[in-house]
C-alpha cells in the first residue's frame, strides 16, 4: 500500500509517481482448464492460472497470497493486438470468471485481443472476504446522538469481526495495492503494455494503474466512473442527487408509457404513500429504497414501477439483493478508498441535511449512504486517500458514462475528465442507467473502434438513447 507519508503526499499535491517495485518479480502464469463454477449462468470459456503477489507492496520481501487469474486466448492469433485486462467493478465482482463468460465483448474484441481477468484481493479466488453474521443493525438514519452512538457500536464490532476473520488481507485490500497487483499479472503474462476496461467501480482500478504506470496503458476505457477525488460532502450530496435525477427520468418515462403501472397517476404522490406504507421508519423504508436504485441501474422501469405499485397498495417488494460479498469487501475497499470518517452526530446531521436537500425524493442514496454508515467501525485514516487524478504517462483515455446515472453520477465524469483534460474524451449517453458499453449500437462501436484500432473520438461525443 501506499505508506502513510506517500498517501498524505498524494493528497495534498495530487502527485502521480511512478511506481517501481523492484527486486520483486512474479513467476509465469501456469494456465490449467478453469474449474467448473456451478453458480455461473454461462460456461467459461477459457484457461485459469495463478499470480503469488507480495501481501504488502512496502515490505514485497514479506509474505505473499495468490490471486486468482483467467484468460480467454485470441482467436484470430494472427493479428493479436494484445491483452485486454477487465475489471467489471463492484467491488466484490469475479474479473477471472466475468473475462471468460462469452458474449461480455464482441467478437470483434475477443478475436484480437486476450481477455484477461484476475480476482482482486477479497474476491473470487483471491483471498475472499466474508464478514460473520453480527445480526441486524440499527437504522443507518440516527435521530439523535444515542442512536448514532450505537449505530457506531454496532459497526465498530461489525468490522473488528469480520477484521479478525479475514487477516491478513483486510488489511491490504486497497485498489492503490490492487493496481500494483495488475502490474504483477502484466509482468507475468510477459507484456510490455496492456490495454484495459473497467466499468463502475473498476475505474478506479484503472486510474489508479494509469497513475502508477501510465506509460504502461496502450488503451483505457472507463464506463461509468468513480471520481477518487470526491469528499464525503461530494460522496453523499452527488450520488443523492444523482439517485434524484434518475427518479425523475423514471416518472418522465412512465407518463408517456401505457404499460406502467403507475401510469396517468401522480407518480410522486404514489411514491410517498409506498414510503409511507412501509411503516414510515427509515429502516422499512431504506429497503424499499434500495430496490428502486437497483432497478435504476439497467433502468428496468417496468418493474420499478410495479414495485413501487404494489408497496403503496401495501405489499413491499422484495429487497434487492447482491450476488457477491459487496457488503463485507466494502469495508476493507471503499472505506480505504475514501476518507468517509464521521466525527460525531452533529457532523451526520449536517451531512445527512445535505442529502435530503439534494434528493428529496429518494431521501439520499441507498449506495454511498450505506457505505458511509458501514465505515463508521473503521479505525484510522484511508491507506488509499482521495486525490484529484493525475495521469500525464498515460494515452488518451476514453470515459463513458450515462447522463443520468443513479451510481456513478454524470458529474464524476466531468469532474474526471477536467482534472486530465489533456488525456480523456468523454462520451456522453444522453439517457439512463449504470454502464454504457453495452447500451446500443452507437456505444459498442465507439468502444469497440477505440480498443481495436485506437480511434478514440478528438472531442467529446454523444450517444442517443
Amino acid at each position: 500500500m501506499l505508506g502513510t507519508v506517500l498517501a498524505s503526499a498524494l493528497l495534498l499535491t495530487g502527485a502521480a509517481p511512478a511506481v517501481a517495485d523492484a527486486g520483486w518479480a512474479p513467476s509465469p502464469i501456469v494456465w490449467t482448464a478453469c474449474p467448473d463454477d456451478p453458480d455461473s449462468p454461462t460456461p467459461a470459456d477459457g484457461e485459469c492460472g495463478t499470480v503469488r503477489v507480495p501481501l504488502d507492496w512496502n515490505s514485497p520481501g514479506g509474505p505473499t497470497i495468490t490471486l486468482a487469474v483467467a484468460r480467454h486466448r485470441a482467436t484470430d492469433s494472427a493479428h493479436r493486438l494484445g491483452v485486454l485486462l477487465a475489471d467489471f467493478g463492484g467491488p466484490g465482482s469475479s474479473n477471472a470468471e466475468l473475462a471468460v463468460t462469452p458474449g461480455v465483448f464482441s467478437p470483434e474484441v475477443r478475436a484480437r485481443f486476450d481477455v484477461v481477468g484476475f480476482d482482486v484481493r477479497g474476491t473470487g479466488r483471491s483471498e475472499f472476504i466474508e464478514c460473520p453474521d453480527t445480526g441486524r443493525p440499527p437504522s443507518d438514519e440516527p435521530a439523535g446522538p444515542a442512536e448514532f452512538a450505537a449505530l457506531r457500536k454496532y459497526h465498530e464490532q461489525a468490522v473488528s469481526a469480520c477484521r479478525a476473520r479475514n487477516l491478513p488481507v483486510f488489511d491490504h485490500a486497497d485498489t492503490g495495492a490492487n493496481a500494483r497487483d495488475m502490474d504483477a499479472v502484466r509482468r507475468a503474462l510477459g507484456e510490455a503494455r496492456i490495454s484495459f476496461f473497467g466499468i463502475s467501480y473498476g475505474t478506479l482500478l484503472g486510474q489508479q494503474y494509469a497513475e502508477q504506470h501510465g506509460e504502461r496503458v496502450r488503451a483505457m476505457v472507463l464506463d461509468s466512473s468513480i471520481d477518487h477525488s470526491a469528499g464525503i460532502e461530494r460522496f453523499l450530496g452527488d450520488r443523492a442527487a444523482a439517485a434524484d435525477d434518475a427518479f425523475r427520468q423514471f416518472v418522465a418515462w412512465c407518463d408517456r408509457t401505457t404499460t406502467c403501472a403507475l401510469h396517468g397517476q401522480d407518480v410522486y404522490a404514489v411514491w410517498q404513500k409506498a414510503l409511507a406504507m412501509t411503516g414510515g421508519t427509515p429502516q422499512a423504508q431504506s429497503e424499499l429504497r434500495g430496490r428502486v436504485l437497483q432497478d435504476m441501474y439497467r433502468p428496468v422501469w417496468d418493474d420499478l414501477g410495479q414495485a413501487i405499485a404494489d408497496a403503496a397498495a401495501g405489499n413491499p417488494p422484495m429487497t434487492a439483493q447482491f450476488s457477491y460479498n459487496y457488503d463485507s469487501i466494502r469495508l476493507a475497499v471503499v472505506c480505504q478508498d475514501f476518507d468517509l470518517r464521521i466525527r460525531g452526530f452533529a457532523q451526520y446531521s449536517v451531512l445527512h441535511a445535505e442529502e435530503l436537500r439534494r434528493g428529496p425524493l429518494m431521501r439520499g442514496s441507498t449506495l454511498s449512504h450505506g457505505e458511509t454508515m458501514a465505515c463508521l467501525g473503521i479505525q484510522g485514516p484511508p491507506s488509499n486517500p482521495p486525490h484529484r487524478l493525475n495521469i500525464p504517462r498515460a494515452p488518451r483515455i476514453l470515459l463513458l458514462n450515462s447522463r443520468h446515472d443513479p451510481a456513478t453520477p454524470y458529474a464524476w465524469a466531468l469532474a474526471i475528465h477536467r482534472q486530465a483534460p489533456a488525456n480523456t474524451t468523454l462520451l456522453t449517453y444522453e439517457g439512463s442507467g449504470h454502464g454504457v458499453f453495452e447500451k446500443n449500437a452507437c456505444t459498442r462501436s465507439a468502444v469497440d473502434r477505440y480498443l481495436l484500432a485506437l480511434a478514440a473520438p478528438e472531442h467529446d461525443v454523444s450517444c442517443p438513447a
